[in-house]
């Protein structure tokens, strides 16, 4: 599978801005984690990018669909990442690709909201205001902050050292991402 292809599966599902957002920050730390560690890099992108593809148009069936589409097209090995990017579904990590997955998904989009909020974006935020914010029950509130600490665990990384190499991604990509400096999106 391309990443192009992936991308129309994606899209072909999925419209909330947002969930598209969500799904290109995942691919871009994922990619960037499969070059960090030699693996290969189309095979972690496509995984961050189709982990939730089905979620807006499936949301009962989430992950399955994409689950069964990616088995139909023979990609078992980002399918079963994707089946077990959430720990209460009980699919055990057997991969690096599956650890990886898991411990990027909700991490990611918790730092995009940390971002969101802070007039600089992600200038300057670090992993500190992230934990900080972590310990902030009603902020992000949908994210599951157990599944960040397993997540990491799992991985076998370091939650904060995790946290700013996902930033220092998510800045590469400021622009496209719509998270540049406030006063930058005003001139």
């Amino acid at each position: 599978m391309t990443r192009d292809g992936a991308r129309a599966i994606l899209e072909q599902m999925t419209t909330s801005e947002s969930l598209l957002r969500h799904a290109r920050t995942v691919e871009l730390v994922m990619e960037a984690y499969a070059n960090k560690l030699g693996e290969n890099i189309e095979e972690w992108a496509i995984a961050g990018l189709l982990h939730d593809a089905d979620y807006q148009a499936y949301p009962e069936q989430h992950p399955n669909v994409i689950v069964n589409q990616l088995r139909e097209k023979g990609e078992e090995r980002i399918a079963h990442a994707i089946s077990a990017h959430y720990t209460h579904w009980g699919v055990p990590y057997e991969t690096t690709l599956d650890k990886a997955l898991i411990a990027c998904d909700e991490i990611t989009g918790f730092i995009v909201a940390c971002a969101q909020v802070r007039p600089q974006r992600l200038e300057g935020l670090g992993a500190k205001s992230v934990m900080k914010k972590l310990k902030t029950s009603g902020f992000a509130a949908s994210v599951d902050r157990e599944e960040v600490r397993i997540g990491a665990e799992l991985f076998g990384v370091d939650l904060k050292e995790h946290i700013d190499f996902i930033i220092g991604v998510l800045q590469q990509h400021q622009a496209e991402l719509q998270l540049e400096p406030l006063e930058q999106n005003e001139a």
